[in-house]
Parts: structure tokens; C-alpha cells; sequence
């Protein structure tokens, strides 16, 4: 008999224990070092590691599930464990297959957790190349998930402007993490400064052959992005889930509504008729993306440029629907909430404000453009950091 947790026994675990602290730990924002540790105890840090390195080998679907559940109820340990797969597959879409097995080996051996300091958008931390490696110097921003971590995955420009990507110990000497994330939203990311004065990159560090460098390493982006949608979209079904909750408990009808009870009053149920065509809408196109997703990964290097630019499609119009409706509920909830609702002690409004504060992380308006210029020109979106 096989007495294993299944995956859904260990979310539901999981996202119970998260759920039951999640307003206090927003409240005072930091650290979540005891809820970290609940996910590297909880053995799914390895989801989505191929299963020849020791991990589960879940398909992206899966993974994206599970990031959407945990988000649902706490948005910013989500985000955590979602970056953490980001960067496992980072490794496999940039690395050699000697870097693979090593890397991904030792993640589920020695359970590492992976810290983010790659953001292109920040060309502040320069390599130069000398004879040991080489050295990095400067400064990267939104580094989620670098405090308490293992392991980072930083992006670095040499003095060429080639655009590299190294694994390195975050406890190396000359790297600073500063803990030093104080949003509104997103609270317990961890996404703050990471400075970097005389570090040393081992040439076995380097992943090789890189980012860029064919169709299938800049599949990286569309996962990201996928990531990005499912967080968003746990989002607003948790609002729509605190919403229905307190209406149905809290909520008195209005006065002149001619109904007994708030659950049976015309306007309120045409939010909630709303809220359900959102969510299913926003569902439906997270789903199919990462199903497109999961084609692509299976693909590997043999992945084509036209294969990967159907994905990029079908994720951007998955965020622009999940982005939008993570926003709209988690303001409308107080709409149909009513003033009770506002009871700070609640927390009700941490899902708009994580929402806001998570769909920053790139411009709707461009992912709107390339759409467009796919829908009116038959252009996919050009490969890039952020499509």
C-alpha cells in the first residue's frame, strides 16, 4: 500500500498551513522563513525537476496548477515557489547537459532553494573576463526569492554587450543580499536588492550555451509569463472566493432590494455572474496556454521559432484576461462585500493590492500591441525577455 501524499494532499497541506497566517505574515511583510521552509519540507521545491535528476518531473500544467492553488490564498509564497521552477528550468533551457545533471541533481539532493537575480531590465551588474572566470560587479533589483536562498541564477553583461547567465552560491563572497523589498503588495517575496562587488563566476558556473541563443532557450520567457498568469489568476479566485464568503455570511440586503436575504439580491448576483465569466474565461486560456507550453517544452532544442511564437501568443492573450480580471475582483469584492468588508483586521484588501502591485511587472499595453499585430498582421511576437 502506498501511503505517499498524493500532489493534491500535499497542496491542500500546504496551502491550509499558508491560508492560516497568510493576513498576519502580509500585515508585517519580511521574511517567511518558517513558510519557506514549509515548501522545502513539503518535497514539491522538486516538481518540476525531470525525474532522471531525482525530482518528480511534473509537466508544466501541473506546476502551473499548483502555482495558481497556492496563490489563491497566498500570493507571494506562490510567487516563491513559482520562481523556484522558473529557475530549474532555466538551467535546463540554458545549460549544458553536464550543468543539468549536476545542478538538478543537487537541487533535489541537497533541496536547494533558488533565489532570482537575473532581471534583464536591470543592465546595472557588468562580467569582465579574466583568467579564473569571470567577475561580476554592480547591482540587480527585483530579486525575488534571493533572502534564505541557496542558490542564485544572476545575469550579468560583459564588456560586449553578450548577455550571460551564471549559477552561483548566494553566500559567495562579495554578494549582498539586502532584504530590502517594501511594497505594498507581494509582501513576502523577498524582491529586493542584490549587490554584487568582486564576484567570482567559475567557468563551470557559466551556463553555456545560454540565453538567446536558439528558439527553445527564449521559451524561457513564455514560461515566466505563464507563471505570471497563473499567479494573477489564483489572484482573483481567491478574492471571488473571500468575496462569496463574507457576502454569504456578513452581507444584509439593501433596503430598497425587495429581497430577505443580500444572497438573492439582483445586483449582487449580477457581480458574482461576472466574476464567473472572468474566472472561467481567464481559465480556459491559462489552461490551453500551458498545454501549448508543455508541446513546446517536449519539443527541446528542435523547438522552431514559428512553434515558439504560437505560444507566445496563446500566453499573452491568457495575461491579458488574467491580469484584468485579478484587478477588476479584487476590487469589486468590496462592491459586493459591502462596508463590513473593510474591517481591517480581514485583510480582504491585500488581493487588490497584490494584484496591482505583481501586474507592474511588465506593460500591458505591449502585450496589447503585439496581439494586435498578430491579429490584424500575422506577426507573432518578436522572442524577448518579456514575450
Amino acid at each position: 500500500m502506498d501511503l505517499k501524499p498524493t500532489l493534491d494532499e500535499q497542496l491542500a497541506l500546504l496551502c491550509a498551513s499558508l491560508a492560516a497566517t497568510a493576513v498576519e505574515r502580509d500585515r508585517h511583510g519580511g521574511h517567511a522563513a518558517a513558510e519557506r521552509a514549509l515548501l522545502r519540507d513539503s518535497g514539491l521545491l522538486a516538481l518540476a525537476v525531470p525525474a532522471c535528476f531525482g525530482g518528480q518531473g511534473a509537466d508544466w500544467p501541473t506546476v502551473l496548477r499548483a502555482v495558481r492553488r497556492i496563490a489563491a490564498v497566498d500570493s507571494a509564497l506562490a510567487h516563491l515557489f513559482a520562481f523556484q521552477h522558473l529557475q530549474v528550468a532555466s538551467i535546463t533551457f540554458f545549460g549544458s547537459e553536464e550543468q543539468q545533471a549536476d545542478l538538478l541533481t543537487r537541487t533535489v539532493q541537497e533541496r536547494w532553494f533558488w533565489g532570482n537575480a537575473l532581471n534583464p531590465a536591470d543592465r546595472r551588474t557588468t562580467a569582465a573576463e579574466f583568467d579564473e572566470g569571470l567577475v561580476l560587479n554592480g547591482v540587480k533589483s527585483f530579486c525575488s526569492g534571493a533572502v534564505g536562498a541557496d542558490v542564485l541564477l544572476v545575469s550579468a553583461y560583459l564588456e560586449c554587450g553578450r548577455f550571460i547567465v551564471a549559477a552561483i552560491p548566494a553566500h559567495r563572497e562579495g554578494v549582498q543580499i539586502e532584504g530590502d523589498w517594501n511594497a505594498i503588495g507581494q509582501r513576502q517575496t523577498d524582491s529586493g536588492n542584490v549587490i554584487f562587488t568582486d564576484v567570482l563566476v567559475e567557468p563551470h558556473e557559466l551556463l553555456q550555451p545560454g540565453p538567446g541563443s536558439s528558439p527553445w532557450a527564449t521559451l524561457r520567457s513564455c514560461l515566466a509569463q505563464s507563471i505570471l498568469v497563473n499567479i494573477y489568476l489564483g489572484i482573483a479566485e481567491g478574492a471571488d472566493q473571500s468575496a462569496r464568503e463574507h457576502t454569504t455570511r456578513w452581507r444584509r440586503p439593501w433596503i430598497s432590494s425587495g429581497v430577505e436575504q443580500a444572497t438573492q439580491d439582483p445586483y449582487l448576483l449580477q457581480h458574482f455572474g461576472e466574476f464567473w465569466v472572468q474566472l472561467q474565461a481567464a481559465r480556459a486560456l491559462a489552461d490551453e496556454a500551458a498545454v501549448k507550453l508543455e508541446a513546446a517544452w517536449q519539443r527541446g532544442p528542435q523547438l522552431m521559432a514559428e512553434e515558439r511564437g504560437a505560444v507566445s501568443v496563446a500566453v499573452a492573450t491568457a495575461k491579458v484576461l488574467a491580469h484584468r480580471a485579478s484587478l477588476d475582483i479584487s476590487s469589486r469584492l468590496f462592491d459586493v462585500a459591502g462596508t463590513s468588508a473593510l474591517h481591517a483586521p480581514l485583510g480582504l484588501d491585500r488581493y487588490w493590492r497584490n494584484a496591482r502591485t505583481h501586474t507592474l511587472h511588465d506593460p500591458l499595453d505591449y502585450k496589447l500591441r503585439d496581439l494586435g499585430q498578430w491579429a490584424l498582421n500575422g506577426v507573432v511576437p518578436a522572442s524577448g525577455s518579456y514575450s
